[in-house]
């Protein structure tokens, strides 16, 4: 896609090629292996995929995350012109974690100190990346408790994370992300640990905090059906590579790559009575070996023999649409979704999510 291609929008960070590589046990393991993305301003980006996928660890290369033992082996990730894959010290990395590109991390009381009260944990955020003193930090960090939905601010700034529900401590962990002016808000599995309920108004949330601090916002999850109103575009990850790309009506009415077909087939919604739900065979492959053809191959039903000998280029299905599988090249049979694919499309036009492709 061309830079302006995408709903004439600006194109803020680029990620191409990149491999990402661990050291584990004098072992070498290839966690990301040669993904490329293209991130716009002021869309949704909704990256899923299994658990161990490489989701976290691709999004954790914008802000220098990885763990120790990580490094981003080649590729290139430009954001605002700078080379973030070449950034090694801390103090490249204090310019653009937290006041660029912040983070949203799944459980709450891991990111807040319970030592600390929340309204002190977004001041110093504040006066850290704000340059603002200590009372005009504390008028900041209320103003941004109200627009968490946090009610009477003034009061829960003085309050510890144990004081809070869990779903008032995820909004304050928002609040601490916000805190810093982002442009780009990552969001790492943010309503795992809360009941449906809550869910939708941490997203409810997240979406209008979208508009009203013209936020960027990455959203990485395992469960397709909770992005399903959030996202702009969707990425599918499997085994360290993006295999599928595109419009999230494009990816959900459209799906073309057999692991998002078996991603959708796995929604507990499909479920049918009587029947036991689906789960998707086999394990993914042990990634410190080097994977030979489509990683998904052994798990794939609709394997082609080609799938074991070699990695599927990516075949376009639209200017903005692509998967990476041999069952778009044009020498390919033909082959029908599963009947489960077909009836989430119902699910999505019932739960109001408007068919973009056919």
């Amino acid at each position: 896609m061309s830079e302006q291609s995408y709903e004439g929008r600006e194109k803020i960070l680029e990620a191409e090629d990149v491999v990402v590589k661990f050291t584990l046990r004098g072992e070498e393991l290839t966690a990301i292996r040669g993904v490329s993305a293209d991130l716009y301003k002021g869309e949704s980006l909704a990256i899923v995929g299994e658990s161990g996928s490489g989701k976290s660890v691709f999004t954790k290369t914008f802000m220098g995350m990885l763990d120790v033992n990580g490094r981003v082996d080649s590729g290139r990730i430009m954001y605002k012109g700078l080379d973030l894959a070449k950034f090694r010290t801390e103090r490249e990395w204090l310019s653009i974690r937290g006041h660029e590109i912040a983070m949203v991390f799944q459980d709450p009381m891991t990111s807040l100190n319970p030592l600390k009260t929340v309204g002190r944990q977004i001041s110093e955020t504040v006066e850290l990346h704000r340059q603002v003193r200590s009372a005009e930090a504390k008028r900041i960090s209320a103003d941004i408790l109200r627009d968490v939905g946090i009610t009477d601010p003034e009061k829960r700034y003085g309050q510890y994370p144990h004081e809070f529900s869990g779903g008032m401590r995820q909004r304050v962990v928002i609040a601490i992300a916000i805190a810093c002016n982002p442009n780009v808000l990552i969001c790492d599995e943010p309503t795992t640990a809360l009941d449906v309920t809550i869910q939708a108004q941490i997203l409810q949330l997240l979406h209008s905090l979208q508009e009203k601090y013209n936020l960027t916002i990455i959203y990485i999850t395992h469960d397709l059906g909770v992005v399903a109103n959030v996202a702009d575009r969707i990425a599918v990850m499997y085994a360290g590579d993006i295999v599928e790309y595109g419009m999230c009506d494009e990816v959900f009415y459209n799906p073309r790559h057999p692991y998002t077909w078996a991603l959708l087939s796995s929604l507990p919604q499909l479920g049918v009575k009587g029947e036991p739900l689906f789960a998707i065979k086999g394990t993914p492959p042990n990634l410190h070996s080097e994977i030979k053809g489509d990683a998904y191959a052994p798990r794939n039903p609709y394997a082609l023999e080609i799938d074991f000998v070699e990695r599927p280029p990516y075949f376009e299905v639209s200017p903005t649409h692509r998967a990476r599988t041999w069952l778009l090249d044009p020498r390919a049979p033909r082959v029908t979704p599963p009947a489960s694919v077909a009836r989430s499309h119902e699910m999505w036009r019932k739960m109001g999510r408007n068919a973009g492709a056919d």
